[in-house]
Formats: C-alpha cells, sequence, structure tokens
C-alpha cells in the first residue's frame, strides 16, 4: 500500500510530489516520528488543490 501513490478521494487523480494538497487528518497522539510520507499515506484522506476550492 505504501508503494502506491496517493489519490484525491474526489475526482481520484494521483497526487503528484510538489503539489498543494488538502488532507483530512486526525492529529497524532504520538510525538517525534520521522516517517512523515509514510504515516499521511496511510492516515491521511487526500483531496487534490482544484476539487478542495470547487468545494468552497
Amino acid at each position: 500500500m505504501l508503494n502506491k501513490a496517493p489519490e484525491c478521494q474526489v475526482c481520484g487523480k494521483e497526487i503528484e510530489g510538489d503539489e498543494v494538497v488538502h488532507i483530512q487528518m486526525r492529529y497524532p497522539k504520538r510525538k517525534g516520528f520521522a516517517e512523515v510520507k509514510a504515516y499521511l499515506k496511510l492516515e491521511g484522506k487526500f483531496t487534490c488543490d482544484v476539487c478542495a476550492k470547487s468545494k468552497t
């Protein structure tokens, strides 16, 4: 699952590197973890900037 690139939960578009995204997730209880990208892929729900702006 970590090898698969994250996708927008609305349109299904693959999230590219250096792209602006919106992430829905719970604030982590732990502190001081190093694998941020892995944590986001496991715990976050990504929405691309275009879909997030069209909701408002």
